[in-house]
């Protein structure tokens, strides 16, 4: 990579951020456009993350996506927050307007749709009822983009039943809190499955979930990417379900920063994956 004294930059700050996956994705692209561009990991402590933020102007930056444990601490930084970002209650792209203000939204919810609809042409929220796990900030994503997408019914899974109704306080739509020991009976008649947890993913403890009352044309979803194929999405795709790996939603989510930053409306190709 050849860099010049008008390359564009963005990145990801997050502590720890070495981790993260986003500078090879956007490598990819930058590379794929020939795009005179550079996309950097920016580790960044929790007390640091406002004075980051503020520095990224002065240093020429056209934003950069927030990751763990910044994502909900912006809201009290950047200048202006958009829509997106308040219903998701956090922020995960952050560009830098042509006024120098920091603007944050959170393209979570974007990605998490377009993964679904690129796996199951058609699909919509308004398919059938959808069973969500957990109710942190990653569920609290996915709840508020299902129900913006019409979504007329979520069976929200969690071990604090309140949780539930905060969130459809927060949110509207109907929400149904679900306690965790009656997981697998939620299943019943639902046309999506969502794991919004971290339960599954390399490190974690397992996922138990039988899926034997889930109907076999529902659509399962594991937000979790490491590994790829979750015994979630693997047990779903044994007994012929459709099934999503979290990989899709990270690449889509990725979009439309890239698109702010760079100019440019990337595409998620089997390439890229």
């Amino acid at each position: 990579m050849s860099l010049t004294g008008t390359t564009k930059l963005a990145g990801v700050m997050g502590w720890p951020v070495a981790h993260s996956r986003s500078p090879a994705l956007h490598g990819f692209w930058l590379a794929e456009h020939r795009i005179d561009g550079a996309y950097l990991p920016l580790p960044v402590k929790p007390e640091n993350l406002r004075r980051s933020l503020e520095a990224l102007a002065m240093m020429g930056f056209a934003g950069c996506n927030l990751t763990i444990p910044h994502k909900e601490d912006a809201l009290n930084i950047v200048d202006e927050i958009d829509e997106t970002a308040r219903r998701a209650g956090a922020i995960n792209t952050v560009v830098v307007d042509k006024n120098n203000r920091l603007v944050g939204s959170n393209s979570d919810m974007f990605g998490f749709l377009e993964a679904l609809r690129a796996a199951v042409p058609g699909w919509s929220g308004r398919t059938g009822p959808a069973v969500v796990l957990g109710a942190g900030g990653a569920a609290r994503g996915v709840v508020a983009a299902l129900i913006d997408d019409g979504a007329t019914e979520i069976r929200l899974v969690n071990r604090t039943p309140a949780r539930a109704q905060n969130l459809a306080r927060e949110l509207g739509g109907t929400i149904y809190g679900v306690p965790w020991e009656e997981r697998a009976a939620a299943l019943a008649g639902a046309a999506l499955l969502v794991n919004a947890t971290s339960l599954g993913m390399e490190g974690q403890p397992a996922l138990e979930l039988p899926l034997d009352k889930l109907a076999p044309d529902a659509v399962v979803n594991d937000i979790v990417y490491v590994p790829l194929e979750t015994p979630l999405v693997a047990a779903a795709r044994a007994r012929g379900n459709r099934a999503v790996d979290g990989l899709d939603m990270l690449l889509h989510q990725a979009r439309p920063g890239f698109a702010a930053w760079f100019g440019v409306e990337p595409k998620v190709t089997p390439a890229l994956r």
